[in-house]
């Protein structure tokens, strides 16, 4: 589970761990290192994992240091020797909405900061490929395995920033191609969108919002938790899945009981 100290990430470490998952949880932020620490680190995942009725374990992994996330691989193939669910959360370019006072997020791209382009596919479609890369030989050696790519509307439609767009629009391409290559091994691959998501970002500006048809991050933990036990998942390898379609589909609800409507291309 990568990228899952807060946020999406944790709520899908959660929904798994609910399933009685072993979950590594990774990112960059650790109790070891105040300074990183955004509320929420891989360890405090980790033991909410274990407390849901999983097994969570740790790893702190900077997911755009290949030597970090070859470690990482490593490890679980050391301690475990298989991998049953990749799920690629892992993303950047949020960073630094606000640059020197002004807010640079919709502006047009030829007035966007280089480093928030390079963000998005360092930290988010490099280190999605990067894992699955490492993450598809102990899959394809016992003939089963699931990948799961994070991914968003943004993919199919203008949503005020283009890096953004071109940045979704490759995860989607990248799980149609990944897809198509690993099929002959019995190997899913899958984008997951979710809706609007209580995760602490948006919580901290909820009063301008419409949250009534939002859904927790656990919401998402649970439609990867159904993927994962379904299986003919093999059916949907290479698709886009909306995570409240999925829950109609497989009958989970979110934490408070309701089945958020799906959202379309048209209303996202």
């Amino acid at each position: 589970m990568t990228g899952a100290s807060r946020g999406v990430g944790k709520g899908i470490a959660l929904g798994l761990g609910e399933a009685g998952a072993i979950v590594y949880v990774t990112g960059r932020s650790a109790q070891e290192h105040p300074d990183t620490i955004q509320a929420g680190t891989v360890e405090a995942t980790a033991r909410a994992v274990t407390e849901a009725g999983g097994e969570g374990i740790p790893v702190v992994c900077d997911h755009t240091d290949d030597d970090a996330v070859a470690t990482l691989f490593e490890q679980i193939r050391r301690d475990h020797s298989y991998l049953n669910v990749l799920v690629n959360n892992v993303w950047g370019g949020y960073e630094r909405m606000f640059d020197e006072g002004v807010y640079t997020w919709e502006l047009p791209f030829w007035q966007q900061p280089m480093w928030r382009c390079d963000a998005m596919f360092a930290a988010g479609v490099r280190a999605q490929y990067a894992a699955s890369r490492l993450a598809a030989p102990m899959m394809i050696a016992r003939k089963q395995g699931l990948i799961v790519n994070l991914s968003y509307w943004a993919a199919q439609k203008y949503m005020a920033n283009v890096a953004y767009g071109v940045a979704k629009a490759a995860t989607d391409r990248m799980t149609r191609d990944m897809a198509h290559e690993l099929e002959p091994h019995n190997v899913a691959v899958v984008s997951l969108y979710p809706g609007l998501v209580r995760t602490e970002k948006v919580m901290a500006i909820a009063e301008y919002l419409d949250l009534s048809n939002s859904e927790s991050p656990v919401f998402i933990g649970r439609a990867v938790a159904a993927l994962a036990a379904d299986d003919a998942v093999m059916q949907k390898t290479g698709q886009v899945l909306v995570a409240a379609s999925l829950a109609w589909e497989y009958g989970f609800v979110d934490v408070d009981g309701k089945q958020p409507r799906s959202l379309s291309l048209e209303d996202a």
